[in-house]
């Protein structure tokens, strides 16, 4: 196992560096310059900007830039300064991801609690009418656009029956988070749901369900020790990659409740053109997902003792 998860970590140091280099890549080849934003339609005098452009060091070339932008990340722990206001970049994603790291958090316990809870619940009764409402169910959440939902909700729960705040006032308060986060959880808890009931429903029809039904073991100790373990291995591989797609994809989600996270800075930055806070941001998004993958693939061994690391 340790020489497993080593060479894992070792295997994770090109694609962290070829996702970031890509990422660099596209951020600095987007149109405009942030100097020149920071003038707005005045624009400033052409010494000022070289002045500028050169204190931040965007008058080098663009492997340059990503060159000292990792030795300074990996080194020092330095995201760069971010050009619009001079705050370290370090500030902006220690005032933005705790936020959606609560937020993201919370809706991946939503997702987990209701959509394993639900596929199971419809993956032991294939074929029935309960099936099949969970079935509809679902398709009708991944089909409801997360904006469509987002607004339909506030004007149910917030506007009309006055029971939640409509926007995020304090990213702390668990109950002004509840909202958005079923809205974030909404598509991915559909697809975990799906998923569980369609790996319960084929294992419940394998020869060591029918072994243990035969000896005579309790129901219930056939369905929590011999089919769920089995059945969440497909389950567990989705959780992984969406912990990472519930903090990035909560762009619309904490726009629509005005909740200052990742989203709204990623979209200001994209906005502004603030490349070193938009790749700082990525960058951790990155890491997230490298990490939650590792985690993923180690869990595979817990759920099914037969799969070795060599």
């Amino acid at each position: 196992m340790g020489r497993y998860v080593a060479r894992r970590l070792l295997q994770m140091i090109p694609v962290f560096i070829g996702t970031t280099l890509l990422i660099f890549l596209m951020v600095y080849a987007l149109p405009g310059d942030p100097v020149r934003g920071l003038f707005g339609d005045k624009g400033g005098s052409p010494q000022v900007v070289a002045a500028l452009r050169h204190e931040y060091g965007l008058d080098q070339p663009i492997l340059v830039q990503y060159w000292n932008y990792m030795k300074d990340m990996i080194l020092h722990a330095d995201f760069g300064t971010q050009i619009a206001s001079g705050r370290p970049v370090t500030d902006v994603l220690g005032d933005a991801f705790p936020v959606t790291l609560r937020l993201g958090g919370f809706a991946f316990a939503i997702e987990v609690v209701l959509g394993i809870s639900l596929g199971v619940f419809a993956g032991l009764r294939a074929g029935r009418s309960a099936d099949t409402a969970v079935l509809l169910i679902t398709l009708l959440l991944i089909s409801v656009p997360v904006f469509v939902l987002g607004f339909l909700l506030k004007w149910i729960f917030a506007d009309e029956l006055q029971w939640l705040e409509p926007n995020v006032n304090d990213p702390s308060n668990y109950g002004q988070l509840l909202m958005p986060a079923i809205v974030l959880a909404t598509a991915s808890l559909a697809y975990v749901s799906r998923l569980t009931r369609t790996s319960i429903a084929e294992n419940m029809r394998a020869d060591y369900v029918r072994t243990a039904i035969a000896k005579g073991l309790p129901r219930r100790r056939v369905v929590s020790v011999h089919l769920m373990r089995n059945s969440m291995i497909p389950v567990v591989t989705y959780l992984g990659t969406d912990i990472g797609a519930l903090l990035g994809g909560a762009v619309i989600t904490e726009g629509i409740f005005n909740i200052q996270g990742v989203g709204g800075t990623i979209y200001q930055s994209i906005v502004r053109r603030e490349g070193t806070t938009l790749v700082g941001l990525v960058t951790i998004l990155v890491l997230v997902y490298l990490v939650a993958s590792l985690l993923v693939d180690l869990l595979y061994a817990v759920l099914d003792p037969r799969i070795r690391y060599a």
